[in-house]
């Protein structure tokens, strides 16, 4: 499904990933873990197709298709998304309104008809009482005034309505209490499945204790140093980095 290939990315002069390699196939979920500045989250930017980052070498496929070349709203009609460490607040745009038109565009570009108005406020209404929104959250600009778990739960129900194949979530679990992660984590694995996979960022093995990854891969030095199984992530939440960090 997403196959990354002897990756290397600069910014500014500075070399952030040397020689990345990582596959994560369909019905998959990757946890990536490592130490700050290892380059986890300027990954998951370069995938979504962030600006600024220069990639020097290396390929990103997306079902055998470069992914390179396209724009960010291309990578996400062929299916990628991002969900943000920090979403952004973004005043003066509705919720509803900023749903319905990435609704309403990923549709367009898979060759769908726009939802009705009816159609689109029960899909955005079930999904929203599944991941303990509140209603009145939907009236307000997007993302203005609300907690981080709000945030963290808006990033989720975007990730519901859109439907896309391949799922990055960069530190979902940063900024939730208790409550907060496993209603979160709970939507991410309501969307699990043979056809989709996921790519999860994170320092801490408390994510994982909620979203059970197939795959664990430690990332140091801008690279891949250690991959393993679910016990890998309980391994570096007892003995930390230090010894990959030291290797890479």
């Amino acid at each position: 499904m997403l196959e990354i290939k002897n990756l290397h990315v600069e910014i500014d002069g500075k070399k952030i990933l040397n020689g990345l390699t990582l596959t994560v196939k369909a019905g998959e979920v990757a946890a990536i873990m490592g130490p700050n500045g290892s380059g986890k989250s300027t990954l998951s930017y370069v995938i979504a197709g962030k600006e600024d980052y220069e990639i020097t070498e290396g390929e990103i496929l997306l079902n055998g298709q470069s992914v390179l070349e396209m724009e960010p709203n291309e990578r996400a009609a062929a299916g990628l998304f991002l969900a943000f460490q920090y979403p952004l607040e973004i005043p003066g745009v509705a919720t509803m309104t900023f749903l319905k038109a990435a609704m309403n565009a990923q549709r367009k570009a898979r060759g769908e008809e726009e939802l009705t108005p009816g159609d689109f406020m029960k899909r955005v209404r079930e999904a929203a009482a599944k991941l303990g929104i509140n209603p009145d959250m939907l009236k307000r600009p997007l993302n203005v005034g609300f907690s981080g778990g709000e945030k963290k739960r808006m990033e989720i129900l975007q990730m519901s309505l859109l439907d896309p194949s391949f799922c990055i979530l960069d530190e979902t679990d940063s900024g939730l209490d208790i409550d907060a992660l496993r209603i979160v984590a709970e939507g991410v694995n309501a969307l699990r499945g043979p056809s989709r996979g996921m790519l999860v960022i994170t320092h801490y093995q408390r994510l994982l204790d909620h979203i059970v990854p197939d795959t664990v891969h430690v990332m140091a030095k801008g690279r891949i140093v250690k991959s393993g199984g679910k016990e890998l992530a309980l391994e570096l939440e007892k003995n930390g980095y230090a010894d990959y960090v030291e290797a890479a």
